[in-house]
């Protein structure tokens, strides 16, 4: 892919582009299962321009085994050790992400990492030849599109996740960065700038690879006239032109139309979703970004990494108590190991002697009753059921029928139950499913389960 640039020009007559809805979607491969570490089917390459320092550059997307994380390489400095894209790395920079310094730096790598972020890439090489990646046309698009275009697979593992497990509050100048601990990431981006164009901006993101696509990859950096000169003398913007930025001056655009009225919050909110793969983990929280930088961004990051809790568990139960209206003594699931949207789920029950039923069932020789490893097995079911919904805390599961339970051996204290379900039929709100239970590979329990969501 290459991109071609025209200089600074005449402003364009027209405010939004007159264009389908479903022209600024960047199609999507088949995903790999949230429980599992990705990586992509085969290399791809991309070229052109970087934004700041004008360079031409060649970038090149390679499969990278499991546990190597997202890293980058130079093709023109081989004797350079690779750059992880970690926050430990990141350094402060002026309108751009950066990793290390001097000759071997990498430079603006949010739009690159957007990309990365979106589709849940745990394990990739980035091959550049350059200390730069091209801008293409300011967004994330052709990145997400080149991604989309090499294939993403499994790549054995499971990924780590970063984990908020309570409210975070950072400020770094202008920018105010508010979390709280949520099952996914969701961002809600505010920014104000004194233009007409833009003025207050919010956008609000629960961030899927569909919406990233759909809502955020195509949004393309912005930047004001009458700070070209200044940024130029500084070294920035060498590459910069009306083809890969929206410009603006003090009365409207000089560039070509907008995408959307919001084109400018929705670019902040992509620049966010880069910034956050320096956690090197998924991150999971609900996060409130105010007048976002990416100096600030990277500053929340470095608080986020340092206060959150790494796990490599898809749910923890915590999270699944932000789901299910289950609690002691009454939440029978401890964690959900592995989920397949809309299709299989598996979750585990640790078994204790403190388990208030084992008190009358029974004094002497305790086993947990059949009934409420069905019950835990139902509660793992609910939660495949509430991930079918945006708004779980409002509904309930409501199960509708029992049939071919089988007991095949007693569970004791100190055994953990592995619960793996499977939906049979998913009509509507009605759900049909059937669940094993196992100790140590051995069956000890079985059913077949119907059930409802609700409104609470």
């Amino acid at each position: 892919m290459t991109v071609t640039l025209s200089p600074i020009g005449s402003p364009s007559p027209a405010l939004l582009a007159d264009e389908p809805a479903d022209l600024w979607t960047v199609p999507l491969p088949p995903l790999p299962v949230t429980g599992q570490r990705r990586t992509i089917a085969r290399a791809i390459e991309v070229s052109g321009i970087g934004l700041h320092l004008g360079q031409q550059c060649r970038l090149e997307f390679r499969p990278a085994a499991t546990g190597t994380g997202v890293v980058f390489r130079r093709r023109d400095q081989p004797d350079v050790a690779p750059i992880p894209a970690l926050v430990r790395v990141a350094v402060d920079a002026e309108r751009r992400t950066q990793l290390g310094s001097g000759s071997s730096a990498l430079h603006t790598v949010e739009h690159v990492l957007a990309a990365v972020g979106a589709l849940c890439l745990d394990d990739l090489e980035i091959v550049m030849d350059a200390s730069e990646p091209p801008i293409m046309d300011g967004s994330a698009a052709p990145f997400l599109a080149a991604l989309a275009e090499a294939g993403v697979v499994a790549n054995g593992g499971r990924p780590d996740w970063l984990v908020l497990r309570r409210p975070l509050r950072v400020v770094d100048g202008d920018s105010v960065y508010e979390a709280e601990p949520s099952m996914d990431l969701s961002l809600d981006v505010r920014i104000a700038f004194p233009h007409p164009l833009i003025g207050e901006q919010e956008g609000v993101y629960h961030v899927t690879p569909a919406l990233f696509a759909r809502e955020l990859a195509h949004a393309r950096t912005f930047g004001f006239m009458h700070e070209v000169e200044a940024l130029r003398a500084s070294g920035l913007i060498q590459g910069a032109s009306l083809d890969n930025a929206v410009v603006l001056d003090a009365d409207g655009l000089r560039s070509g139309p907008l995408r959307w009225a919001d084109e400018f919050v929705r670019h902040k909110a992509l620049d966010c979703v880069g910034d956050l793969v320096l956690a090197g983990a998924r991150v999971r929280a609900k996060i409130i970004a105010h007048r976002p930088s990416h100096r600030g961004t990277v500053a929340f990051v470095r608080e986020l990494v340092r206060t959150a809790v790494r796990e490599s568990a898809v749910y923890t139960v915590e999270d699944i108590m932000q789901v299910l209206p289950h609690r002691y003594p009454f939440l029978l699931v401890d964690r959900i190991l592995e989920i397949e949207e809309g299709k299989r789920i598996v979750g585990l029950k640790n078994v204790t002697i403190n388990e208030p039923f084992f008190q009358g069932h029974f004094p002497g020789h305790p086993i947990m009753p059949g009934v409420l490893i069905v019950e835990a097995m139902a509660q793992v079911g609910g939660m495949l059921l509430m991930r079918t919904i945006e708004d779980p805390g409002s509904k309930v599961v409501y199960f509708m029928s029992l049939d071919n339970i089988k007991f095949r051996r007693p569970v004791k204290p100190g055994d953990q139950i592995r619960f793996e379900l499977e939906v049979l039929q998913l009509r509507g709100s009605i759900c049909k499913m059937r669940g094993v239970g196992y100790v140590d590979g051995e069956v000890v329990a079985q059913a077949d389960m119907a059930a409802m969501i609700r409104d609470r």
